[in-house]
């Protein structure tokens, strides 16, 4: 097998497949992902593949030219089982956003653990890998019979927090809901911070209402860190809700900007101050909205891509203190810097 990988990419986030092979020095592998007159979705791989190591980055979510989530997962399939066809030796789904990690279990009778479904799909299609980021929830991981490598985005949202100096006795660091207490925990160590949680319930999908706030967030700035923003009003309340009890800002961190329905302009009509998310979902028109930044976390997607050809661990990209270490600095710029 060689040890030259390949890239290769969908229509869903062609820009971060683009940085992530350029901090590889590589180039996204030409192939034609288009629809035929039906709708049908149309796969052609244009390179020689056989015998080679195949990375297929694609997010599982809306992308810019309008497709929609179900489109960018037929695209991943296709792609993937083209590759295998062509006899690519090992073949990585590299998924930044995994979709429909949501559904990874059933609430209620008669429904599908749709999560499982789409592991089980990319088995089939010819996937051997996969390597995705902060997954809504890690047991996720095993639904794959494989390895699954799911980095994390703290790092790089913690630079950032750091560089615009929040951190240390500044800050409280927030949890939205009792699930995502331990990822509040891990910011929370290392921006050296103390730590409040949010209590809520939801009387039904996509809509929440706080019940209580554990924790003193008085006089501080509230950074509440969450993996995926979808609709926003969870946020938007919560964020009343802290400053009701006496915080001065509050700021939110989370690694997937999913934006749905009207979350831009409800996070804009919020009191939240800023609005910080990274590059696993595409977010085009950022500079229009002052409210919101994007980071970019391709280096880390290269560094993983650049271990796992090389056979060396994955995990030790991410040190005790927070700080990855590129393997390859570039003149390009760091993964906490604004796009």
């Amino acid at each position: 097998m060689s040890h030259n990988p390949l890239i290769f990419c969908g229509n869903s986030n062609r820009q971060l497949a683009e940085d992530i092979a350029k901090r590889l020095k590589l180039h996204v592998g030409k192939a034609q992902v288009t629809k035929f007159k039906n709708e049908e979705t149309r796969v052609q791989v244009g390179e020689n593949v056989r015998g080679s190591e195949v990375f297929v980055v694609q997010s599982i979510c809306k992308a810019p030219n309008g497709n929609g989530v179900n489109d960018a997962l037929m695209e991943l399939l296709l792609m993937i089982d083209a590759l295998k066809r062509a006899s690519a030796a090992r073949i990585t789904a590299v998924i930044p956003y995994y979709g429909y990690a949501k559904q990874d279990k059933k609430t209620t009778g008669r429904e599908p653990i749709s999560a499982k479904l789409v592991a089980n799909m990319l088995k089939t299609a010819g996937a051997k890998r996969m390597v995705t980021m902060d997954l809504h929830a890690a047991q996720i991981q095993g639904f794959f019979d494989g390895p699954v490598d799911n980095l994390m985005a703290m790092p790089t949202l913690c630079n950032y927090l750091k560089k615009e100096g929040l951190a240390e006795s500044r800050i409280v660091v927030v949890s939205p809901d009792a699930g995502g207490v331990h990822r509040a925990e891990l910011f929370a160590k290392r921006l050296n911070s103390s730590l409040a949680i949010v209590f809520k319930r939801r009387p039904e999908p996509d809509i929440s209402e706080v019940t209580d706030i554990v924790g003193d967030v008085r006089g501080k700035i509230a950074v509440v860190v969450d993996d995926m923003i979808s609709t926003g009003g969870t946020l938007a309340k919560a964020a009343e809700a802290i400053l009701e009890r006496g915080a001065t800002q509050v700021y939110t961190v989370a690694t997937h900007g999913i934006f749905a329905g009207e979350a831009i302009q409800v996070l804009e009509e919020s009191p939240i101050e800023r609005v910080i998310v990274t590059d696993t979902i595409p977010f085009n028109d950022v500079d229009e909205h002052p409210k919101f930044a994007q980071l970019s976390i391709a280096q880390t997607f290269a560094d993983a891509i650049n271990r796992i050809t090389t056979n060396r661990s994955v995990s030790e990209l991410f040190t005790e203190d927070g700080d990855k270490k590129a393997d390859f600095p570039q003149p390009v710029p760091e993964p906490a810097a604004l796009l």
